[in-house]
């Protein structure tokens, strides 16, 4: 089987009815990025932060899986299929991928504050409050990489484009770095696509765009890589 990689971005889950943060009406309109996505915001306002996260989960377990994280995954008859995905929420698992790499954390797990390398599950309907602790006694936060900290999970990623086949962007606007340097990895003369309704500048004459959202995307990507 041919090893395809797909990177997801906002524009993945935004037709499941996550609210984006850069897009307008987006999350970044109601709240500063520097009160809720910082180590700092966190050290200052832990309550605030909990909250925000909070809402977030809620709202995320309100939404289902599109018809774009349900063909990725269908597209594991054919292909091996690596999700990098940029989004925090579950809708890539729940849609039944396989291989999923969080660049970005997972909203529905909490790591102490000293150590992000161990995570808990947040059950579905609870919520992250002060006083939540570890078994060693010591503050859960959000499992989130926020702005300044480093991206573990990025080298991982990077080893899987390098091996990748075909590579797929969808819904990002490849601003975000390291994430959008993952392009950079791809072998010249391999297959790339981009999806997004949007014009996006990727820095690569040999893209193929498909400008649509990402369940028409899928659709189409679908029917190009079943007969070639």
């Amino acid at each position: 089987m041919k090893k395809l990689v797909v990177l997801t971005g906002a524009g993945m889950s935004a037709e499941s009815g996550i609210a984006t943060f850069r897009d307008s009406g987006g999350l970044w309109e109601e709240y500063k990025v520097e009160d809720v996505a910082t180590p700092e915001a966190f050290a200052a306002n832990p309550g605030l932060v909990l909250e925000f996260y909070n809402q977030r989960r809620n709202q995320l377990y309100a939404c289902r899986p599109n018809d774009g994280h349900l063909g990725l995954a269908a597209l594991e008859k054919d292909f091996e299929v690596q999700i990098i995905t940029q989004n925090v929420d579950d809708l890539h698992e729940r849609a039944g991928s396989s291989n999923v790499i969080h660049l970005h954390g997972e909203l529905t797990r909490a790591c102490p504050v000293d150590d992000p390398g161990t995570t808990y599950d947040i059950p579905p309907g609870a919520s992250l409050r002060l006083g939540d602790t570890d078994p060693r006694g010591v503050q859960l936060r959000p499992f989130i990489v926020w702005f300044g900290e480093a991206v573990p999970m990025i080298e991982p990623a990077i080893r899987k484009v390098e091996e990748s086949d075909i590579l797929v962007v969808i819904g990002t606007s490849l601003n975000v770095y390291p994430a959008a340097g993952l392009l950079n990895y791809a072998r010249r003369r391999q297959p790339v696509f981009l999806i997004d309704p949007n014009e996006v500048s990727a820095g690569r004459s040999d893209i193929r765009f498909i400008k649509a959202g990402a369940s028409q995307g899928v659709r189409q990507l679908t029917r190009i890589l079943l007969t070639q």
